[in-house]
């Protein structure tokens, strides 16, 4: 399959990033642009992750999306292993052009190598919530999902976890 070719223009001023239609992305200091994952139906966040140049012209010419692992160093398309790939449905840029937002629909359900629907599958009490619920000062995580979408295990087998500690 060819893959057509994507252009990012230069970022000249403030009124071409913020005002013009230029596509000129903001690249870190590594070469990522982070990007923000949400179901296109439901908007639930989906996902945290980071493109580079790459993963970022491949997920607009071919409309799947593709990111940079940082853990890894390593371009991947989204759900090329699991088969649960995520298929753009919108791309958004943020007005200095420095974060992307995806809303995608995504076959099989599940965007979390984890098995999880979603990466945000814990939440962190805050203020009276934390105060209620906690004694000591330590902060315990609670499940906002309990059921796995995928066994992980079955689907990846013995591949490397892509999460470093």
């Amino acid at each position: 399959m060819s893959v057509p070719f994507v252009r990012f223009s230069a970022r000249e001023t403030i009124e071409q990033v913020e005002e013009g239609n230029d596509l000129a992305p903001k690249f870190d200091d590594r070469g990522l642009i982070t990007v923000v994952t949400t179901d296109a139906e439901s908007g639930e966040l989906l996902m945290q992750g980071y493109m580079n140049a790459e993963a970022l012209q491949l997920t607009i010419s071919i409309g799947e999306a593709h990111y940079y692992s940082r853990s890894r160093q390593v371009l991947w398309h989204k759900g090329a292993t699991s088969g649960l790939v995520q298929t753009v449905r919108e791309l958004l840029v943020d007005d200095d052009q420095d974060c992307i937002w995806l809303r995608v629909s995504v076959s099989g359900g599940a965007s979390c190598h984890v098995g999880y629907r979603s990466c945000f599958y814990r939440k962190v009490p805050v203020g009276a919530d934390f105060a209620r619920k906690q004694t000591d000062g330590q902060v315990e995580l609670e499940w906002t999902e309990t059921e796995k979408v995928f066994d992980p295990q079955e689907v990846y087998g013995n591949a490397p976890n892509p999460t470093v500690l």
